[in-house]
């Protein structure tokens, strides 16, 4: 169902991700933090769907994530 398209597309706002870290942390962010986040985002995502799929559903929902 995915393309090559959508899995390199950046998921997250890099400026809020970034805004985030610094005021969390003090640190800055490397320019890759956005696209593994991203990956690790579509493996959270793939896995929700299997489990809305197991449930019959065609809704992804919170509890999916968990």
């Amino acid at each position: 169902m995915s393309n090559s398209h959508s899995e390199k597309e950046i998921l997250v706002i890099v400026s809020k991700l970034k805004k985030y870290i610094r005021s969390v942390s003090g640190m800055n962010t490397a320019g890759s933090v956005a696209p593994a986040l991203s990956d690790a985002i579509r493996l959270l995502c793939d896995q929700a769907i299997e489990k809305a799929r197991s449930d019959r559903r065609k809704t992804v929902m919170d509890r999916d994530f968990s």
